[in-house]
């Protein structure tokens, strides 16, 4: 029984040593669950560094046509609108978009531009007639007139509006430009006026690009 017991023991002791031994993965196994691993994680990155890449891409190609100049008076325009006025309630005028500069490719026949809209902020009066007109001197050292500059306006130059006290025009006005293909890359200043007596004033600068 003792003999047997002695037996017992020493073969529990030389298992455990033999498992102690065993080892779970032969190096050559480590060695490519490491590289299948790297591998993994590139690919991982890669995948999520495209995924970044092209989010950014999409925003910006979302962004661009209402920062570089607009192809129509939608919902989000006005809205845009509406939004410059309540930031400021002495503001007259308000352009969109609001930096105040479009790019157009000359030739391009979207009539592209830019909208603007007028506010009467005068709180007794019951209404006034706002009448507003589109100048531009040109560019002398890109050799346009202010002539020339002005004949790119197809709509919009000029108008007429009356609105009640405390209103803004219910839609933007919208000023097209389609620039000839002979156009001089260029930048162009445009004023806006609105009279009577000076009543507001705006600059618009458009840029000119090749097609």
């Amino acid at each position: 029984m003792v003999h047997y017991q002695r037996n017992k023991q020493s073969s529990i002791k030389m298992n455990f040593k033999k498992l102690s031994q065993v080892r779970l993965f032969s190096p050559s196994a480590r060695k490519r669950a490491a590289i299948e691993m790297s591998v993994g994680t590139i690919v991982t990155i890669v995948l999520l560094m495209t995924t970044l890449i092209l989010g950014l891409v999409l925003v910006r190609n979302i962004f661009s046509g209402s920062i570089e100049n607009i192809n129509s008076i939608d919902q989000a325009v006005k809205s845009e609108i509406n939004k410059l006025f309540s930031e400021d309630n002495n503001k007259r005028i308000a352009v969109y978009p609001p930096t105040q500069l479009i790019t157009i490719k000359k030739g391009n026949q979207d009539y592209q531009g830019f909208a603007f809209s007028i506010r009467n902020i005068d709180t007794i009066e019951d209404a006034k007639t706002f009448n507003y007109e589109i100048t531009s001197d040109g560019n002398i050292e890109c050799r346009v007139s202010g002539t020339e500059a002005l004949n790119w306006i197809k709509a919009g130059e000029s108008g007429s509006i009356k609105l009640g006290r405390s209103s803004s025009m219910e839609s933007p006005e919208f000023v097209r430009f389609l620039v000839p293909e002979n156009a001089p890359a260029c930048l162009i200043r445009y004023v806006i006026e609105v009279n009577p007596g000076s009543y507001a004033r705006a600059t618009l600068d458009l840029k000119v690009e090749a097609a």
